[in-house]
């Protein structure tokens, strides 16, 4: 059976609102002629004739190889990602992770430098301090939002520089403009982790970025269903990323790649009503007695509001706040929640609530938690779909007894 491309050429790409792109982008009509896009549940393709088996394989003719390779959902995965991002190439991965490590694997070698931000995911930390450096690729840590730091630090070895803006879990709101700048001056390339807002609050590629990088199975997805990643940026650059992906396998299955697309249709509304919730409980926080204080960036005293505003169109749906008492305050209020889910994953329809100084940035040194922030009385919130006056009324359990 042919598949057939239902491609939106450029220029209709170009002029189309991005609730459009979501719903529109990256769908193929088999000649079914189905409406909502088919899974393409195989490993493996067929062909009319050996000669043609020998075409494809050489690449003298298009079609598919391998699902490892390719396969027709994923690819109208990353189609679809590749225009609300902006982006002329992208490479759908098993897992964010699995991102993160294409795009460093495929773009880093010996004896290479990479400067990363210092408020990042715990296992991406991991990720260049333990894998990377057994490969002689050395990181240097620095603040996310001190220029200066950046600067420091780079040297003729400096090939990469990496961050999350907003960053995990303080929100600190990342100058892209300016470190891109930084980034094309030493020759190195700018990888921007837009996992916290999507495309649909932050095009990392309009201000500069090289590649942006999502863990697909949080917002992207949005239910919490499935594992999924993505890498996009240009031909160029995500290409390199593609062939690691074919030699080390880890690849997104169909399943979580008609599931993670399917997703992206509803995104745009998602994200709106994930960003109003977490606005309204973000001053519900800040004004309540038992908090010291609420990290979000959508409150203006933040110190990365202004360029939130210049930068995002919203400022997403996580926040951070801190409560007197250390951890044993922190674990009281979260012990105490009837509702919001304890789990350290994020971008669910459903609020969930961690501890992150024992749970995702539980491995990073005394040092590293002080640097980065990381107080034990710090509690991080994802906000769900929920009502927000039901979601007061179970923080408030707990908030209660300290």
């Amino acid at each position: 059976m042919k598949n057939q491309p239902e491609l939106l050429d450029s220029q209709t790409i170009q002029n189309l609102a991005f609730e459009t792109l979501a719903v529109r982008s990256g769908t193929w009509r088999s000649e079914q002629r189905e409406h909502s896009e088919a899974m393409y549940l195989t490993s493996s393709f067929t062909y009319d004739s050996a000669a043609q088996a020998a075409a494809v394989f050489a690449g003298d003719e298009p079609g598919n190889v391998y699902t490892r390779y390719t396969n027709p959902g994923v690819r109208m995965f990353e189609e679809r990602m590749m225009a609300l991002e902006g982006a002329e190439e992208g490479c759908a991965t098993a897992s964010g992770m699995a991102a993160v490590l294409g795009v460093a694997m495929a773009h880093l070698k010996t004896g290479d430098h990479v400067v990363c931000s210092r408020s990042i995911f715990g296992t991406t930390v991991t990720l260049f301090t333990k894998t990377l450096a057994q490969f002689g690729v050395e990181t240097s840590f620095v603040s996310l939002t001190d220029l200066d730091e950046w600067k420091a630090v780079i040297k003729p070895e400096t090939k990469m520089l990496f961050l999350e803006t907003p960053s995990n879990p303080l929100g600190e709101v990342a100058d892209i403009e300016a470190l891109a700048e930084i980034a094309h001056d030493s020759d190195a390339l700018l990888v921007v982790d837009n996992c916290f807002l999507t495309p649909a609050l932050q095009q990392p590629l309009a201000w500069g970025a090289d590649i942006v990088i999502h863990s697909a199975t949080k917002f992207l997805d949005g239910q919490g269903r499935c594992m999924g990643g993505v890498a996009v940026g240009s031909k160029e650059l995500i290409e390199p990323v593609q062939l690691w992906l074919r030699a080390a396998g880890a690849c997104l299955s169909p399943f979580n790649a008609w599931v993670l697309h399917k997703g992206l249709e509803t995104l745009k509304l998602r994200m709106d009503m994930h960003c109003r919730n977490t606005q309204q409980l973000a001053w519900w926080l800040a004004e309540h007695p038992k908090v010291v204080d609420v990290h979000y960036s959508g409150l203006p005293h933040h110190p990365g509001a202004d360029l939130a505003r210049k930068q995002q169109q919203g400022y997403g749906g996580v926040l951070a706040f801190e409560v007197d008492g250390g951890r044993e305050a922190a674990w009281k209020v979260i012990d105490s929640v009837q509702i919001i889910s304890r789990t350290a994953n994020l971008g669910d329809t459903r609020t969930t609530i961690t501890h992150p100084a024992t749970t995702t940035h539980c491995r990073l040194s005394d040092e590293d938690m002080q640097k980065s922030g990381l107080v034990e009385g710090l509690i991080r919130l994802a906000v769900g779909l929920e009502s927000t006056e039901d979601l007061k009324v179970d923080l408030e359990r707990g908030l209660s007894q300290l």
